[in-house]
């Protein structure tokens, strides 16, 4: 049986492009975009990140990372640091502001996943959340550290 396997990769990245756009509809409120928010959740969730390793995390070129940084800390969202045994890299912590951001802004990330998955049972939803890692962790190409990062990401974050 086929299942609409041949619409996987459109399914998936419809649903992310819907979820996405909901989200930032909500969170635009707030004064948070999508791309904030991936960087925000990170630095909430691992104060001290260096900006190297939010490059690595978010899959986006370190001038990329450095720019929105820029922007963020401008804004008061985030301060850099010295890092105390390297003081040529920078470490990333979030303001108060960030901090409130981010309990307001998680639940409405909460209230779209809510009205996503309205209609899909207790079941369905742990059946999704495992076939999604599974494709993750198949896809990664040995990079375990994706994989993990996904796995624990969905624990921490779900």
């Amino acid at each position: 049986m086929n299942y609409g396997i041949d619409r996987l990769g459109f399914l998936i990245h419809d649903a992310a492009r819907v979820l996405r756009k909901r989200f930032e509809a909500r969170a635009g409120s707030v004064g948070v975009s999508a791309a904030h928010w991936r960087l925000l959740v990170r630095v909430v969730k691992e104060e001290g990140v260096t900006q190297a390793r939010l490059a690595e995390l978010l899959e986006i070129e370190p001038i990329s990372v450095s720019r929105l940084l820029d922007r963020m800390e401008e804004s008061g969202w985030i301060e850099r640091r010295a890092d105390a045994s390297d003081r040529r890299v920078r470490t990333i912590f979030p303001t108060a502001k960030a901090l409130d951001a981010y309990h307001v802004v998680k639940g409405m990330a909460g209230e779209v996943y809510e009205e996503a998955l309205a209609g899909v049972s207790p079941e369905e939803r742990r059946d999704l959340i495992r076939a999604l890692e599974a494709i993750t962790i198949n896809l990664s190409d040995g990079d375990t550290a994706a994989a993990t990062a996904t796995t624990t990401d969905n624990r921490k974050y779900g």
